[in-house]
């Protein structure tokens, strides 16, 4: 093929865009992202009264989140990759006709097992949009201009998280019961779809589809075998045990094999060009930290609201509100900073470090520390989050030219939200063996039966207990649910130290780098 051929549709994709133009698209973008965040909030406060209504356990209330968690975790590179080869836009209403698809038939579940199954659907619908709406605007937007609008993006974000538990606690609270939780969903879906057909038009440049689902399956399963094992040990066998070596071994093994395949494979998902670069590779590992944050904090503060403290789940809502006000703030004001200074790695360091003074605070709450002091840690957290998790987008972004720019926001996507799904799943049984422990002396100590817990059904049915019993449960979540949150900190510890050692690298001024590289790096392809 000539070169006359294959220059005009690279010059007309990576041509600048008004900011007008930018804005219009942004709207469909954004409206598919908070959707696909709502989807999360939304359940976080209906979870305890799901799982009792379904007769579930802490492992369950873990696992119905870590579903998710670990189908949009394994997915998200994988749309990331084709996000390079093929239509983003299509890519993006695909993603969320299956997440509306999974939605629908969440509302739907008669049990745990299927809640669990169609959850997993969600996730991938999940991990799709969430690769491909920083793919989208990595594409569209210079990274010297994009803190400007992740200031929109981290606007959505913060209300689609602070709306989300809201929204599900009135929905929860009133006749129409927590199935609504997922169908709600439904209808926003159908109108950022329509947003987006109407408002994107982001050029692409077909090239020849070369998907590594070898690599793909073999990362999915090794991180499987990790969050299955951390959800059976110390329950079902002890965790040192020979099954514990099993899992462990085993997921070791079969990320072996993943590197390999990685290492041989045309079009890796997670390509070691990419990942062996020094700012990458500490914005993995910062992502991983972020990740727990995001996910684990507002997981388990939505419980500790309901079960310890004896809150409804609009109330839960609005108690967590303090963290989401956080990041929208800092979201904003760091982004402008950002776009004016030309520096970035500042914002980093210094969000990573509001984590871990966040989490180590929330390490010292019991189920009687006062809610003022609760919402103060949680600012902390909630701007720690906004200061750092699209800056470490960003800067992986900068080192990479538009062409490989789906393949560098879904690595660090991926890493995201496997910090979140072994954050959420570890934090959980952490929590669950801690709490056994203390429900159970609890019990001991006003002369009760252990197993008069469960008379009424689940434990995180607080309300069917007995009332001496209910007391017990409640401090008990109350007081355990502050070990979590010291991990957490301890975690954001290594997160903290990865940023120290990123190269800042001056952002450029175009989506694309120099003609030079770009040439450079589609001759390399051939």
């Amino acid at each position: 093929m000539s070169s006359s051929t294959v220059n005009p549709p690279a010059q007309h994709e990576h041509a600048e865009m008004s900011h007008r133009q930018i804005v219009e698209a942004l709207v469909g973008i954004l409206a598919a992202l908070f959707v696909g965040m709502v989807s999360s909030t939304i359940v976080s406060n209906a979870l305890p009264t799901i799982i009792a209504d379904l007769d579930g356990s802490q492992r369950a209330y873990t696992w119905v989140v870590t579903s998710t968690l670990l189908a949009m975790t394994a997915t998200v590179p994988i749309w990331g990759k084709l996000s390079d080869q093929f239509n983003k836009k299509l890519l993006l209403q695909l993603s969320i006709v299956i997440f509306v698809i999974g939605s629908s038939a969440a509302g739907a579940s008669q049990n745990v097992g299927e809640m669990i199954g169609f959850r997993v659907i969600q996730g991938i619908g999940m991990g799709g949009i969430t690769a491909l709406a920083q793919t989208v605007i990595g594409a569209m937007i210079p990274p010297r201009q994009r803190g400007r609008y992740n200031g929109y993006l981290g606007s959505v974000m913060a209300l689609a998280t602070i709306s989300g538990p809201l929204i599900g606690g009135v929905i929860v609270d009133s006749s129409l019961g927590w199935r609504w939780c997922f169908y709600v969903c439904v209808p926003l879906a159908v109108i950022a779809l329509g947003l987006i057909q109407k408002t994107l038009h982001l050029e692409y440049r077909p090239r020849k589809a070369s998907i590594d689902w070898a690599g793909a399956t073999l990362i999915a399963g090794a991180v499987s075998a990790v969050l299955i094992w951390v959800s059976f040990a110390g329950d079902d066998f002890a965790w040192f045990s020979w099954q514990t070596a099993a899992f462990l071994g085993g997921a070791l093994v079969v990320l072996a094999a993943a590197v390999v395949v990685e290492r041989r494979a045309k079009e890796p998902v997670v390509p070691p060009s990419i990942i062996s670069k020094r700012t990458t590779l500490l914005a993995v590992i910062a992502s991983l930290a972020v990740g727990i944050a995001m996910f684990g904090g507002s997981v388990f503060l939505g419980q500790y609201f309901q079960v310890a403290r004896s809150y409804s789940p609009t109330e839960a809502g609005l108690l967590t509100m303090p963290m989401m006000l956080g990041l929208m703030v800092s979201t904003t004001i760091v982004g402008r900073l950002i776009v004016s200074t030309g520096a970035y790695k500042r914002y980093i360091v210094g969000g990573v470090a509001l984590l871990v003074v966040g989490f180590g605070l929330l390490a010292t709450i019991d189920h009687t520390t006062s809610l003022v002091l609760i919402g103060f840690y949680m600012v902390l957290v909630g701007a720690g989050v906004g200061a750092s998790m699209q800056n470490l987008v960003l800067a992986v972004q900068n080192t990479v030219d538009s062409t490989e720019i789906g393949t560098a926001s879904g690595v660090i996507a991926f890493f995201r939200s496997l910090g979140g799904a072994v954050g959420v799943s570890v934090l959980g049984a952490i929590l669950a063996s801690h709490v056994g422990s203390l429900i159970a002396s609890g019990l001991a100590g006003i002369g009760v039966d252990a197993s008069a817990a469960a008379s009424g059904g689940s434990t995180l049915d607080v309300k069917s207990l007995p009332a001496p019993v209910a007391e017990v449960v409640r401090a008990a979540y109350g007081d355990g649910t502050a070990r979590i949150f010291l991990v957490a900190a301890l975690v954001g510890v290594v997160g903290l130290i990865a940023t120290f050692f990123i190269e800042e690298v001056a952002l450029r001024k175009t989506v694309s780098m120099t003609p030079a590289a770009t040439e450079a790096r589609e001759e390399a392809r051939a």
